[in-house]
């Protein structure tokens, strides 16, 4: 089963906060932004997104701005956490409010094995009729899934796509050669993709389009398109923004960034913290660089 198309440009969005509220009038602004700029889905309710300090209600109102604002893109919902039980029962919470695919990141803190990971995944999968999109973030998590894993799993009919953020070049090169056809392999990282694109990927799930998403779209574009010399181009260009939004533990850089333009709050849930001022300057720099401000 592989209904749904997820080539191209998503963006991992962030959530903004007002006075310890979610500020959903933003958030919508935010989507409209997106989809404006010519983004080819959205990723509400991932790490980006503080989905770990949301609660349910806040979760669910986010998916339904999201999808009421979508025009129609596909809406990949964060759904995964550390419990088997705890990630059938939220996707079910949510599936009902316009999820198009579900985005499940390997379980965090527990570290796994790679057949705990299969094991857990396949039971994901059959837990739903939704499209399944791994996330592999081992920075994140504490176990990284293995290019053997993956392509097991992507053998199972509701598993179409990896996120894959390892960083690994010889593991996602090996994903890469060895997927089915109808498997997208897409960049967790920005700074891969243009690599990613070049080699078989499908494309990105981004956190700079949260900040540009007219020159992200622009970028994944030009290299769908082989136009390799504006690919390089705008790889440059952005190439800053790549690397300035994890100064700091993501999504704060990109938040400073955001704020800076004047689109959202500087504002996140504890345990994150605003950025540093040295980061917001750095920010403000960045998005000068690429004529946004």
């Amino acid at each position: 089963m592989n209904n749904i198309n997820l080539t191209g440009c998503g963006t991992a969005l962030i959530t903004p906060f007002k006075n310890g509220a979610v500020d959903y009038d933003a958030f919508a602004a935010l989507v409209d932004r997106q989809v404006e700029a010519g983004i080819d889905f959205l990723v509400p309710l991932g790490t980006t997104g503080e989905t770990p300090c949301l609660e349910d209600d806040e979760r669910i109102k986010v998916l339904q701005v999201a999808k009421e604002h979508s025009k129609g893109l596909p809406v990949v919902v964060g759904g995964g956490t550390n419990s088997l039980n705890h990630t059938i029962r939220s996707m079910q919470m949510l599936d009902p409010y316009g999820v198009d695919a579900f985005l499940i990141v390997v379980p965090y803190y527990n570290k796994p094995t790679q057949e705990g990971q299969y094991q857990y995944f396949k039971a994901v999968a059959e837990s739903t009729d939704k499209p399944i999109v791994l996330y592999n973030v081992p920075g994140r998590t504490g176990a990284n899934m293995s290019a053997e894993t993956t392509l097991r799993l992507a053998e199972i009919d509701n598993i179409v796509a990896v996120k894959e953020a390892s960083g690994n070049r010889t593991q996602i090169e090996e994903i890469l050669r060895n997927a089915p056809e109808d498997f997208m392999v897409l960049s967790g990282n920005d700074d891969d993709t243009l690599w990613m694109m070049q080699n078989g990927g499908a494309g990105i799930i981004s956190v700079a389009s949260n900040v540009a998403p007219k020159q992200m779209a622009d970028f994944i574009a030009a290299i769908r398109k082989g136009d390799m010399a504006e690919a390089e181009e705008m790889n440059r260009m952005l190439t800053p923004l790549f690397t300035n939004c994890f100064v700091e533990s993501n999504p704060i850089p990109a938040k400073a960034a955001l704020h800076a333009m004047g689109l959202i709050e500087n504002e996140l849930r504890l345990p994150l913290v605003p950025s540093q001022q040295s980061t917001y300057e750095l920010m403000v720099e960045t998005i000068k660089g690429i004529g946004l401000l």
